[in-house]
Formats: C-alpha cells, structure tokens, sequence
C-alpha cells in the first residue's frame, strides 16, 4: 500500500475530534471538511465564483447521475468533470450505491452488479464495481469511492450480513480496477446498526487497502443516537493515518457530533435543499424564513455572519423573495446556508489546533435556540 495521503496534524486531548489534512492532485484538502454536493455538475443555484469566495475546498459529484447525464464518455472529452464545469478544486465522487438503494424499486442487485432501469428514460443500464471505478476515472475526480451496497432502516440481521459481504467483495474488485492512481480511492464501511459487523467490514477494507474509508448507511432513517452511536463503534477500527468520512451527513449538530467521534469529512443535501425550501442555518439555530414575522424585520440573517447575503440583504427582502418564488431566493439562501457549514468547519478546525473544541461544542449548542 502507497503511503497515505492524510496527515495528522493534531488531536483533541478531550475526544476523539482531530486536525489533518488531505493531499489530493488537485490540492491540499484541510480537514475536517464539509463538502457541498454537486449531484450533477453543479452545486445547485451557485456558481463555481460562488463557491470560491465561500472557501469551498472540495465539492462533491454524483456518479450515477452523470453517468446517466450528459455521460462519462462526454465529461472525459472536456478533461473531465473539473475541465467540463470549470472547477480547479478537488471534487470527490460517489460511487452510485446510495442512489441505487434509493431507486431499489428500478434496481436488482446480484454479485455482478446492479441491473436498473434510468430514472429518466426506463432505459436499461448496469453498474458493477468495475464500471463504477472506469466511470469515475473518466470523470477525473480526486477521491472516488467503492461501489457498495446500502440497505434500508431497519434490516434483519441476516439482510445486513449479505449486504456487507457483498460489499467487501465489490471493494476488492474496485480495488483491482483502480488504474489510475493518482486519484485517490476510498474503501466504504458497512454493517447496519450492527456493531460485530461494523467492526467485520472495516477489518476487510483494510485488508484490501485503501487510500481513506468512508462510513456508510447510516443517515437513512434511524434514530440520531444510533447513528452517532455506530459512527462511535466502527472509527476505532479504522487506521489512524487514513481520512474518514461519514457518507451522507447532516445537520450542524451531526457534524459537530461526527467530529467529536472522530469524522474528518462530510457531505450532505440538507444546506442547499433546505436553501430552496427557505429554511436557513444561523448561530442561534434555524429560521424559517417565510414566517410572517420577519416581514418588516429589518436585521440580517445571522448579524455574526459575514457572507454576502447577510452583508446585503434583511430577512424582509429575503422572505419577499421566496414568498414571490423568485430565483434570486434560491440564490441568497443557498450561499448564507453553505457559508454557515463551512464557517461552521473552520471554527471547528481552529478549536481543536487550540484544544478547545469541548468548549467549542458547548458554546455551539449554548447558543441555539429553536424557532
């Protein structure tokens, strides 16, 4: 095995919280980091600009999506998914496992792979390991991961143990398709809500070895407390000089709580999707910006934040904006919303290189306040 591309820089003396960074072709990914998704090439309603002047330091790209459209095929002609959306960042893609769970009913899954039919069209389409790692290659991603089987909340235990081996068994193949070295690879750790194979899967990703491990299918609909408690199981049994990340996760207080467990990177929908539905993230917590109360309210959004829309803009013209559906609505929010995430991982980061983030986490939740 290569040597890692993760450096530890420092630990919480508090928890398991850590300092590092990620070194990846296109840059030096400071961690932990929240990634914003870009399903399809774009993070939704901001641009590449945007992002930039947010310190957004590696985004997130859909396989399955891309795949299906415009195809992998078309984005290699433009040099790649950062040539074709005019990105000189890293991006990290996912494999199209999470998505074909999602679209279980268009799927069925065997030992070669996953036979489904484009969400689009009904066309006939296939995706094993070997095809998830030629797509991602094409694409030209930085990080890309293991095609994996994800299995719903809740599943019988012997359920998750096929799932899980199934997993490892595709991780090993993706590892043998994995030409192109200079884009990293990551192994993705399974198990349930079983804590024994948790711990199974991780032992067998690192058996194969990779260049950092993801933990994946929690987030999909079981209780906050065991999602954090499995995210607590299975980082121990994952090698300390690797990056790990939570697949797929969450609210402000879940990545605070997945730093604290010891998570280095995160991605989920919820800053941009909640930006379109008008719910936006603040240091006092959550404001539902089309309630009737904000609209004389002449303040920002969040008086303590400094990206644009609350430098510009009150929460009267905000909510004007969305109650009236204009586009510009999606805009503003989507900017102040991604802003407070990767605020919100700068604050972190500097906490723990001063070995305060125990503090850092009680200032966090003393602060919140609920709508």
């Amino acid at each position: 095995m290569c040597a890692s591309p993760f450096t530890l820089h420092c630990r919480s003396s508090e928890c398991s919280a850590r300092r590092g960074e990620l070194q990846t072709r296109h840059g030096v990914v400071q961690t932990p980091i929240f990634m914003p998704v870009g399903t399809q090439g774009t993070v939704k309603s901001v641009s590449p600009a945007n992002l930039k002047e947010m310190n957004a330091q590696i985004i997130l790209g859909n396989t399955y999506h891309l795949f299906i459209r415009p195809g992998h095929k078309l984005i290699e002609k433009f040099g790649g998914l950062h040539g074709f959306m005019n990105w000189d960042r890293p991006i990290l893609t996912d494999s199209g496992g999470f998505q074909i769970f999602s679209l279980q009913q268009l799927a069925k899954i065997t030992e070669e792979g996953a036979a489904f039919r484009s969400h689009l069209d009904g066309s006939k389409l296939f995706l094993g390991p070997e095809e998830a790692i030629a797509v991602q290659q094409a694409l030209g991603s930085d990080v890309m991961m293991c095609l994996d089987t994800c299995i719903p909340y809740p599943a019988d235990r012997k359920t998750t143990v096929n799932s899980t081996n199934l997993t490892s068994r595709w991780a090993a193949r993706c590892r043998s398709a994995h030409s192109s070295r200079e884009q990293l690879l990551f192994g993705i750790v399974q198990g349930g809500v079983y804590p024994e194979l948790r711990e199974q899967s991780a032992a067998e990703l690192i058996d194969i070895g990779f260049d950092g491990y993801a933990i994946g299918g929690l987030s999909v609909g079981e209780p906050k407390e065991l999602m954090h408690g499995m995210t607590e199981v299975t980082v121990p049994h994952l090698p300390q000089d690797r990056a790990v990340y939570l697949m797929g996760v969450g609210t402000p207080e879940d990545l605070v709580e997945g730093v604290w467990r010891g998570i280095d990177m995160f991605d989920c929908v919820m800053p941009t999707r909640n930006a379109r539905n008008g719910t936006l993230f603040t240091s006092t917590g959550k404001i539902v910006i089309k309630n009737s109360k904000y609209r004389e309210d002449k303040e920002p959004l969040d008086g303590s934040c400094d990206c644009y829309t609350c430098k510009n803009f009150s929460r009267a013209y905000l909510r004007h904006l969305f109650v009236s559906r204009e586009i510009l609505s999606y805009h503003l929010n989507t900017i102040h919303n991604l802003h407070y995430y990767l605020n919100l991982m700068e604050q972190i980061r500097k906490s723990i290189e001063i070995d305060s983030f125990a503090r850092f986490r009680e200032d966090f939740y003393g602060r919140l306040e609920s709508e």
